[in-house]
């Protein structure tokens, strides 16, 4: 039976993005190919776990709304690991870098690209994803125009803002990324609720 690297299991509620307000069981996954300085994840420790601990553990919680995250989950999680969790009732959603194509069976995509994986969208994602989640300033570049993306049902913009930073409507980035909007209004505001409210 496979054993991933799992960094955390938790259950909370999605913070952002098109999901947005749905109880989730959120698995970490630990590994990543790219190394982003804006990245607010602590994603380095793990232990290897098999799919039936994985279960074992998601079981004490009373949704079958499963997230893999990281990290980056492509690097891990395969055909036979969504097929294992669907055959339990669960419905999967990833979060990925988009640097790597993601395995079928998914039932929600969420890709939030990064400069290394721009050229590789359109090769990885010929049939489109349930969302783009662009993160917004810190030295990130503009997301591209959506007619050079793949297609979606989301389009966001995720202004990103450091851990112990207030958010509020005076917030530079927040306040810059709003701006973009207002210019380009096929893209959506997406704030991290959970730094917002102050929920995992």
């Amino acid at each position: 039976m496979k054993r991933l690297p799992v960094n955390e299991i938790f259950y909370s509620l999605q913070g952002e993005g098109g999901q947005s307000g749905m109880a989730m069981c959120f698995v970490r996954l630990s590994h990543c190919n790219l190394s982003c300085p804006y990245c607010d994840t602590e994603f380095a420790a793990f232990q290897e776990l098999s799919e039936e601990t994985i279960l074992q553990a998601l079981r004490a919680y009373p949704t079958h709304n499963l997230l893999w995250t990281g990290g980056e989950p492509t690097l891990s999680i395969d055909e036979e690991v969504i097929d294992f969790f669907r055959r339990h009732g669960y419905r999967q959603s990833i979060e990925t870098n988009g640097t790597r194509p993601v395995p079928p069976g998914l039932d929600w995509v969420t890709v939030s690209p990064k400069p290394e994986a721009f050229p590789l969208l359109k090769t990885n994602f010929p049939s489109g994803v349930n969302e783009w989640r662009f993160p917004f300033g810190a030295g990130a570049p503009l997301p591209p125009s959506i007619s050079a993306l793949p297609p979606a049902q989301c389009y966001c913009l995720s202004p990103i803002i450091e851990a112990d930073e207030v958010i509020n409507s005076t917030h530079q980035t927040l306040q810059a990324c709003m701006d973009y909007i207002m210019q380009h209004p096929e893209w959506r505001l997406s704030i991290q609720l959970h730094k917002l409210l102050g929920f995992r």
